[in-house]
């Protein structure tokens, strides 16, 4: 049985290099949402090998991340395995990639059915585009912007520090009133969200924020994912004025590319079923999605 530990933010140390020598796509594979979201899902951690181990329960049913890291996967799977039968349940992998199923299929073929993850899949974009928003079906976008330009004169982008960080919680406790039509989802995303402001700098977030007559209408935080992608963790506007999350998306988006000219695409994360939010999403032509399934083991 492999021994799995609380998610502490002291957790941060070893994981980031486990992970930035693993290079993985997924928004889920992020010591950020791993930390934010560890009491929602009941997160643990262990280190197998040189690998690192998720395991969270979701519907009383627990599950595993797939393993990050490097080395003989194999001998980490067949771990995982052995941990399932020793705790009496299922051995479930969550938010597995095309590419993990390939070597899953090598190193233990014919072991594992395979279920789409839809609702959990990653819109990935291209960084270049959020910023220029070019083209014909940008086109609406543009309009949004320059409507809000034209209409709100005093207004400006700044950098989120630890001196604006307040007033950006406050403006996050006004959205979740004004959204208060889906309780549960807001309760849980609230409690991830709080998290990160709590530990913005300890966990290298960074954000920007706007200003509309001196108050903060719509912020965003986010960091680098991997060698050629920033992840987008939070992003909040006030509907109530047009262009708010059009403005936010691309000014943030703009210094992105200013502070990391290396960078090629932007995770937005998934859209958690949410029709609205996968309509939003679609609306600004992600390059492709980030697939994810959900893997159960069976013996032959």
């Amino acid at each position: 049985m492999i021994t799995f530990k609380k998610v502490e933010l002291s957790d941060k140390q070893w994981i980031d290099p486990l992970l930035a020598t693993a290079d993985m796509p997924g928004g889920h594979q992020n010591f950020t949402n791993i930390f934010a979201w560890s009491e929602i899902y009941s997160y643990r951690l262990a280190r197998v090998n040189n690998y690192l181990v998720v395991k969270g329960v979701l519907n009383n049913s627990p599950y595993y991340f797939y393993p990050a890291g490097t080395g003989d996967i194999k001998t980490v799977l067949e771990a995982l395995q052995e941990d399932s039968v020793s705790c009496g349940h299922e051995f479930v992998l969550a938010g597995v990639s095309p590419e993990d199923i390939a070597v899953m299929n090598q190193v233990l073929p014919e072991h594992f059915e395979y279920k789409e993850m839809r609702d959990s899949f990653d819109y990935v974009y291209l960084l270049d585009k959020l910023v220029t928003l070019s083209g014909n079906k940008l086109h609406s976008k543009r309009n949004h912007i320059n409507k809000f330009k034209k209409e709100n004169q005093d207004w400006k982008f700044e950098q989120i520090s630890l001196e604006n960080l307040a007033e950006c919680w406050e403006m996050n406790l006004h959205w979740c009133r004004a959204n208060s039509d889906h309780v549960d989802e807001i309760a849980n995303e609230s409690c991830a969200v709080r998290r990160c402001f709590n530990n913005f700098t300890a966990l290298g977030l960074e954000g920007g924020l706007i200003r509309l007559d001196g108050r903060v209408i719509a912020f965003t935080m986010g960091e680098r994912l991997n060698s050629d992608t920033y992840i987008i963790h939070i992003e909040k506007a006030l509907g109530e004025i047009e262009g708010s999350y059009q403005m936010i998306n691309r000014e943030f988006a703009d210094l992105i590319q200013k502070n990391y000219p290396q960078l090629i695409y932007v995770n937005r994360e998934e859209d958690m079923g949410f029709e609205g939010l996968r309509k939003a999403k679609l609306s600004y032509r992600p390059d492709r999605m980030e697939e994810k399934y959900l893997a159960t083991y069976f013996e032959i």
